[in-house]
């Protein structure tokens, strides 16, 4: 059986770095004004970021259903029987459903693998799906494999102001006052137990405070040798470098890395966001 291997930018990386790897990704869109963008590909980190600076409202949607049916009916013409997808999850996007109406309207079978989150844990799966499948490993050993990584993923995030989350509309202006006047900072959360959709786990009163309960809760999951922590920032590395070394003396034999948060995530939590997202890796 021929099978592709598809993804989107939700990883936070391009179609070029994924086609190096045998793999497909299609952008996510941002955008602004009157203008859409094909994330990393029209739009990169720098302009993303740049926009977000001067007040602009992004927002986001799943990738053009034109394209989603253009990548599939191509695929189709090669020869491919089967269509595995690991989008931006359920709870953020409309994008497995669409991939799996289409598919099933070009008459291809498709597996579209919500991992509840987006992100690194969507990059790892993709990536390791494929080499998994390269390596002769079957359908049950992958699904095993996949269902413990997603099963062990969370994510917290800790926006440093609450301007972006209004000028999205996801906060009246009445309840950000009070907020900002009471500087109050959300710890949010994404994974499995909320069903792949932002849920607020906790309020204090300071972004270190926040930052310092969200280290506590990776902590209540006892990450080891065999844990991936990613600690993404949206131009905020001081701080992510700060609890980079913070982490690493508490969690001395996990594997921690920092990286730029995508933009898809990025454009909803604004500048100064710090995220944490963690997992068990194989």
């Amino acid at each position: 059986m021929k099978v592709a291997f598809v993804t989107d930018s939700g990883t936070g990386k391009s179609i070029h770095e994924y086609a190096e790897q045998g793999i497909i990704s299609l952008p996510l869109q941002i955008s602004v004004d009157d203008t859409t963008y094909q994330d990393m590909e029209t739009l990169n980190r720098n302009d993303c970021i740049r926009l977000m600076k001067e007040g602009k409202v992004l927002t986001t949607s799943q990738p053009s259903a034109g394209i989603i049916e253009e990548c599939f009916e191509s695929l189709k013409a090669q020869g491919v029987e089967l269509i595995i997808a690991v989008p931006i999850c359920n709870g953020l996007s409309g994008t497995i459903s669409t991939m799996t109406a289409i598919a099933n309207s070009l008459d291809i079978k498709i597996i579209c693998i919500d991992t509840y989150v987006t992100a690194v844990v969507q990059d790892y799966l993709i990536t390791n799906i494929k080499k998994w499948y390269d390596e002769g490993k079957s359908h049950l050993e992958i699904q095993i494999l996949v269902e413990n990584i997603i099963n062990s993923t969370n994510t917290l995030l800790v926006p440093e102001t609450l301007e972006q989350f209004i000028r999205g509309g996801r906060m009246t202006p009445l309840a950000a006052k009070l907020g900002q006047l009471l500087k109050i900072i959300p710890v949010l959360q994404i994974n499995k137990k909320t069903a792949g959709k932002v849920d607020t786990l906790t309020k204090v009163r300071t972004f270190r405070k926040a930052l310092s309960t969200a280290v506590d809760e990776v902590a209540k999951d006892n990450p080891d040798e065999n844990t991936l922590i990613t600690i993404a920032h949206v131009a905020n590395i001081s701080e992510a470098m700060n609890l980079y070394h913070t982490m690493s003396e508490r969690f001395p034999s996990a594997k921690i890395q920092v990286i730029e948060l995508p933009n898809a995530i990025a454009v909803h939590t604004g500048i100064g966001c710090i995220a944490i997202q963690y997992f068990k890796t194989c």
